[in-house]
């Protein structure tokens, strides 16, 4: 990077030194041309009102002291006098650009420049009051016998220019530059980087990318170990029973007792994989959520219908009320979240516990309640259920049956869904959960 602006830099200083020579070298021979114009303006004048024609018309004046070339022009272009030359042996001069434009509105002007002497010859014509035109005319370097002249400075001059554009394009891109190095050789320590302003936002941009890459990948080493761990536990259980009843070291009674656990292990396992598929899934960053109108009281409903088994199981009664409420969101992630929640009521409950599940609408505000009388969840904790495979009581989860992964995967269709959740919990009280679309 250093390289491509330094590059750049001295790029933008070499071409801006050498539009500046040239610029200087067209407005010198512009201020140099309106000089010498108006010198021969004032000598013409000088001629006119001295009255200094009769003397050139007679031969008697001699202009050669000025260097200056002095020509008398008729109204129909013959040359009566010329200082230079014999005005005999001159050829008509009326289709002259300045003698032209004298006779047409009074004075005239042009330049001539020969390309083998590189000299320009500087002509200024004016029409006298008997209808006649006195020319006057003064060589001097052209643009370019001027430009080659000065090539020598103008280079010497350049150099020296570029030479300091150089270093200071050099102190310019190291000071651009060094914060960005500093940042990437201590990414932990951004803080005591001396920068200038502009580039704070995108040091904070940086750092804040850095914790997110750092985060991200502390987590999924944590989501890799605990799965890993998840899934040995009911392997070793399943691969435990499973080569008993192979080497005949069980009878009868403990074949269906091991069967029963091996059911129970590879079920929880079945559950656990289809979790983490599920987790996956909605972890997809660009994953299109494609939302419809449904009434939410009914996918409640359903779900609580369908529970009602799993809760007399464990001896909790399951209680529904509410009313017709219309929401937008997607209908099968949101019976997902329904189901989850109602499940953990049921499963972290106590026996002869109550779930109460409600469905409200508050303005503009539709809010599903999910309230139980169990066992609660402590402030200390409140703060880390939305974890994956985080537990709160991990020896009643795995009698029960959980993974672990419920809560977040209600986290993060919620999120995709426009909705947010708000939790109140207490030990020994019980806990509930509001889902607010």
């Amino acid at each position: 990077m250093k390289k491509k602006i330094n590059m750049f830099l001295l790029g933008v200083g070499a071409l801006t030194i050498i539009l500046t020579m040239i610029f200087s070298v067209v407005v010198f021979y512009g201020l140099f041309k309106t000089e010498v114009f108006e010198n021969l303006k004032t000598y013409a004048h000088v001629l006119e009102s001295s009255a200094l024609v009769d003397d050139i018309v007679n031969n008697s004046y001699s202009s050669n002291i000025d260097n200056i070339r002095i020509t008398l022009i008729s109204s129909d272009g013959t040359v009566k006098y010329d200082s230079y030359a014999n005005s005999l042996e001159m050829e008509n001069h009326g289709a002259r650009v300045e003698v032209a434009q004298a006779l047409s509105v009074g004075e005239g002007t042009s330049i001539r420049t020969s390309s083998t002497m590189k000299i320009s010859t500087f002509y200024y014509a004016k029409i006298l009051p008997d209808g006649s035109v006195l020319r006057v005319a003064k060589e001097a370097r052209s643009i370019w016998s001027i430009f080659s002249k000065v090539i020598p400075l103008m280079m010497s001059v350049a150099l020296g220019l570029f030479a300091i554009c150089m270093f200071i394009s050099h102190l310019l891109v190291k000071s651009f530059v060094a914060p960005i190095e500093q940042l990437a050789n201590n990414m932990d320590d951004y803080c005591s980087i001396s920068t200038y302003k502009e580039l704070v936002p995108f040091i904070n941009t940086i750092n804040k990318q850095h914790e997110d890459i750092l985060k991200n990948a502390k987590l999924r080493q944590e989501f890799t170990a605990n799965v890993s761990h998840e899934l040995k536990t009911p392997l070793t259980s399943i691969s435990g029973y499973s080569e008993l009843i192979e080497n005949g070291m069980t009878n009868e009674v403990d074949v269906v007792r091991f069967a029963t656990e091996i059911h129970r292990n590879s079920s929880r396992l079945l559950t656990m994989i289809n979790d983490i598929i599920r987790l996956s899934e909605l972890d997809v960053i660009d994953m299109q959520v494609q939302f419809e109108e449904f009434d939410l009281f009914e996918v409640a409903n359903n779900c609580v219908n369908m529970l009602r088994v799993n809760a007399m199981k464990n001896i909790v009664t399951l209680n529904f009320s509410g009313e017709h409420c219309v929401i937008q969101a997607n209908k099968g992630m949101i019976e997902e979240v329904v189901y989850n929640l109602c499940d953990n009521a049921i499963r972290y409950n106590v026996k002869n516990g109550i779930v109460f599940v409600s469905i409200h609408q508050i303005e503009n505000d539709v809010i599903l309640t999910v309230k139980d009388n169990g066992i609660g969840i402590s402030k200390e904790n409140q703060e880390r259920i939305f974890e994956r495979f985080y537990r709160v009581d991990k020896s009643r989860s795995k009698s029960t049956g959980g993974t672990g992964l419920g809560l977040a995967i209600v986290k993060h269709i919620l999120s995709q869904n426009n909705a947010r959740m708000e939790l109140e919990s207490e030990i020994g009280v019980g806990t509930e959960i509001r889902v607010i679309f």
